[in-house]
This record gives C-alpha cells, sequence and structure tokens, in this order.
C-alpha cells in the first residue's frame, strides 16, 4: 500500500488519547518530560496514529500530530459503519469491532472511541480486551480496521461478482 498525502486529504481532525509524564533519572535528580499519543483522522475512511515526546505538553503533541500524518492508512467504511465484524491484536491488547445498524451509534470506550470518531464510523460496537494500556489499544484497534475487506476488493480477489457473493453467503 502506498503513503497516503494528507494535503491532498480534507481538513485533518486530530484527538489527543493520553498524555503520560516520563522521568529520566540523571546525576543530579529526574528529568521530567512528557509522551502524547493522538490520532489523525479526516472522517472518511483514512487514520493515522503517532507518539510524541518533549519537554512541553504542546510540543509532545504536536509532534505526535506530525508522526500521526506521515503514517496514515486507508480504512474500508460503508455507510457509516464497518463491513463485517473483525478482532484486532496487538500484544496482550486485543479488540473485538462488530459492526452496527443504523442509529446504533458509537459504543466503544476509551482509545477505541476516539479512533471510531476520527476515521468517520458513527455505528459500531467495540470492546476492549486484555491489556488496558492506550498505546496497545490503539495499535490494535487500528490493526483490526486494517483487516477489513470490502466487497469489491473480495469480487476483484475471487472472480465472483457481489451478487453472487450474497448468495454464497446466505446458503451457507
Amino acid at each position: 500500500m502506498g503513503r497516503i498525502d494528507p494535503e491532498n486529504l480534507g481538513p485533518l481532525k486530530d484527538k489527543v488519547i493520553h498524555i503520560n509524564r516520563v522521568a529520566k533519572v540523571v546525576k543530579g535528580g529526574r528529568r521530567f518530560s512528557f509522551s502524547a499519543l493522538v490520532v489523525v483522522g479526516d472522517e472518511s475512511g483514512h487514520i493515522g496514529f503517532g507518539k510524541g515526546k518533549a519537554a512541553e505538553v504542546p510540543e509532545a503533541i504536536r509532534k505526535a500530530v506530525e508522526h500521526a500524518k506521515r503514517a496514515l492508512v486507508k480504512v474500508s467504511v460503508v455507510d457509516g459503519t464497518i463491513p463485517h465484524q473483525i478482532n484486532g491484536e496487538y500484544g496482550a491488547g486485543k479488540v473485538v469491532i462488530s459492526p452496527g445498524r443504523p442509529g446504533t451509534g458509537l459504543i466503544a470506550g476509551g482509545p477505541v472511541r476516539a479512533i471510531m470518531e476520527v476515521v468517520g464510523i458513527r455505528n459500531i460496537v467495540a470492546k476492549s480486551l486484555g491489556s488496558r494500556n492506550p498505546f496497545n489499544t490503539v495499535r490494535a484497534t487500528i490493526n483490526g480496521l486494517l483487516k477489513l475487506k470490502d466487497s469489491e476488493s473480495v469480487s476483484k480477489r475471487t472472480g465472483k461478482s457481489e451478487e453472487e457473493q450474497g448468495l454464497a453467503n446466505e446458503s451457507a
């Protein structure tokens, strides 16, 4: 998959997921700095996440946003939800994401909710399992979203039309 240029997309929306104060112990005492975890998306299927670390919080957020813009990927979104249920994993973090009918809303917590908001998904049910670490949860969620297959790509790969796929799925 090629690199996505953020300049060609519409306005990008960013959300800060987690800010952490980290300390480095040196000879004279502790040096404090801040790390930030941010997701960036255009609310129409593009998402990226980034981490930044600096002595001040705004600078850490700025670095994280720049990193997220360089790491944009395309996700399959159909009518404000996802095409099928998917599981994402990263380390001990696991996320189960299920499509929702129109009117369901965003039923997800923490980092998963922030990701769904910036990617443009409006109807979904998601559950985070295992690790409560926001870094692992973000990576597990994006891992799951990247596994999504839309009907066009499946029909291109299998050689069956979208109608034939629907009939095959109903009879199985």
